[in-house]
């Protein structure tokens, strides 16, 4: 199940269950972890990377990280893409398989073939980043066919983040004639995630909408969900490793996440 997404001046989104997509210009990041698995990508060029403060840099074309990895990466003067992944998602345990470190540098050969699949750094659109995805990254997993059940719930969901009950497994499933078990297998099975990261996931990604918008970080917290703003930045950088506004601030995203299904 894809969720197209918006394009926007220099930076652009492409949202993914239980993931974000981003690219645009490379920045340097300080010493930080996260609880997604994230691949940073430079479109052209190279990168440097470490694990410790002091340690000695070191260079490729892109760098593979585990939840909760220690790094530090300097992708300053190219433009990148980086995804974060949930780990519990079908991508992220796919991605996971790819390295046995916590932090690794992604082969230059495949770098090269990613970067035909993408075409040109200046043109990249979430059209081309869609079919990396699903044919390349997740080359392995067939894709589902969607149960009519699941799909309403999919339409429903980004309308009713922001009250909590209404997000609940129990509600959910009664929303669709499903008891909780049963209805937690088969979103699962066609998502590829459970039900609750990939809540948690729509109110990141919601959050971020809002803010991108001018709205206030106390209102988009509280427009996706989350009990206050402390919560929502808190959790933002639990996954992400920077704040809502941080992440802004880099040029990524300009305007607005679009999320349907």
């Amino acid at each position: 199940m894809l969720l197209p997404a918006s394009q926007y001046g220099g930076a652009s989104a492409f949202t993914w269950p239980a993931a974000l997509f981003l690219w645009g210009p490379g920045s340097w990041s300080d010493l930080h972890r996260h609880h997604s698995v994230q691949l940073v990508m430079p479109l052209d060029g190279t990168l440097r990377f470490r694990q410790r403060a002091r340690q000695r840099w070191s260079t490729c074309d892109a760098v593979l990280l585990r939840p909760d990895a220690w790094h530090e990466v300097d992708a300053r003067r190219t433009d990148v893409l980086i995804a974060f992944v949930d780990a519990e998602s079908d991508l992220g345990a796919a991605l996971v398989t790819r390295t046995t470190s916590d932090v690794a540098p992604i082969p230059s050969a495949t770098v090269a073939e990613w970067r035909t699949q993408l075409g040109e750094a200046g043109s990249l659109t979430a059209a081309r980043v869609e079919p990396w995805v699903t044919g390349t990254l997740l080359h392995d997993r067939r894709p589902p066919s969607l149960d009519h059940r699941v799909t309403r719930v999919l339409r429903s969901l980004p309308t009713r983040l922001a009250e909590a009950d209404a997000v609940s497994l129990d509600a959910v499933a009664a929303s669709v004639g499903l008891s909780p078990s049963r209805f937690l297998h088969l979103f699962t099975t066609s998502v590829g995630v459970p039900l609750r990261p990939y809540v948690l996931w729509l109110r990141l990604q919601c959050g971020a909408r809002e803010l991108a918008r001018g709205t206030s970080v106390a209102d988009a917290a509280h427009a996706a969900g989350f009990s206050d703003a402390a919560h929502f930045t808190r959790t933002f950088r639990r996954m992400i490793g920077a704040t809502p506004r941080q992440v802004l601030q880099r040029g990524f995203a300009a305007r607005d996440f679009h999320l349907q299904a």
